[in-house]
């Protein structure tokens, strides 16, 4: 990747955070920490490597991401506003009555959302499925899904990984946001995951561990991922909860957090400031 479209790229990322910020601020609480640690991976996938079409959000043989840690439905929302699947206007909207862009995302309200996120778990489970109805209907599509790593606590999580490895779903490549936080506290006290990417290793992925917070690193994980064949692929992203927002960023409480628009606006400034 050379350095235009990386800057490009990081650019991407920025406003992602920035809008994020912005939505959640506007109404006045929401998923701020999840959502932060993946302003990267969406700025890679909706900006560089996913065939997709905002005038078609449906058409046939395109890329499909599912966020399957779906409390991170902000970041999805700025980006694909950013990208033009929907006025930005509908962020000031998130999450309100009448909305089309509910706390989780859902497919039939919201223009680009490829599968609704619900119960943990289960996104990943359909995109494992999603992926094996493309190969059986013959089309050249990658389908792409992002998991966290206090989702990674289900069982559904893994019997969706042995089903895939053995099916050896190469059309499908996945990331796990790693920033050892979830909803109750670090992921090592509730339910420590140990070698990570060793274990996804141990079920048969094609498996690769990077900084999810470096996009040419992202990306060059992704080219790997794409051109072996055998096997699902699993991203482990090292990240950091709340990543890029001043008063989230290394807080333990940042699964959701309430704070208003001058907050945000004063968080978004000190982005802003940020070379």
């Amino acid at each position: 990747m050379d350095k235009e479209r990386l800057d490009y790229l990081k650019s991407r990322a920025k406003e992602i955070r920035k809008l994020t910020i912005e939505e959640i601020g506007t109404l006045g609480t929401g998923h701020i920490g999840g959502s932060m640690s993946i302003a990267d991976v969406l700025a890679l996938l909706y900006f560089h490597r996913m065939n997709i079409d905002p005038a078609r959000p449906r058409m046939e043989g395109r890329d499909q991401l599912v966020v399957s840690k779906g409390h991170a439905g902000p970041a999805v929302y700025a980006a694909l506003a950013l990208r033009g699947f929907f006025p930005k206007e509908w962020l000031a909207t998130l999450n309100q009555g009448g909305t089309r862009l509910p706390s989780h995302c859902d497919r039939n309200l919201t223009p680009g959302i490829d599968m609704t996120a619900g119960s943990l778990g289960q996104g990943f489970s359909a995109a494992i499925g999603i992926a094996l109805a493309l190969r059986i209907d013959k089309l050249d599509a990658r389908v792409y899904t992002i998991i966290g790593d206090g989702e990674s606590d289900e069982g559904q999580v893994w019997e969706g990984a042995m089903f895939a490895a053995s099916q050896k779903l190469s059309n499908l490549v996945a990331f796990t946001d790693y920033n050892k936080q979830q909803l109750d506290g670090y992921t090592k006290d509730i339910i420590d995951l140990g070698e990570l990417d060793a274990k996804w290793r141990e079920f048969g992925w094609f498996t690769q561990r990077v900084n999810g917070h470096d996009i040419a690193a992202l990306d060059e994980a992704v080219g790997r991922a794409l051109t072996q064949k055998e096997k699902p692929s699993m991203i482990v992203m090292d990240t950091v909860k709340g990543k890029g927002c001043n008063f989230a960023e290394g807080v333990e409480k940042n699964h959701s957090m309430v704070f208003n628009l001058e907050k945000a606006r004063e968080a978004i400034a000190a982005l802003d400031a940020q070379e």
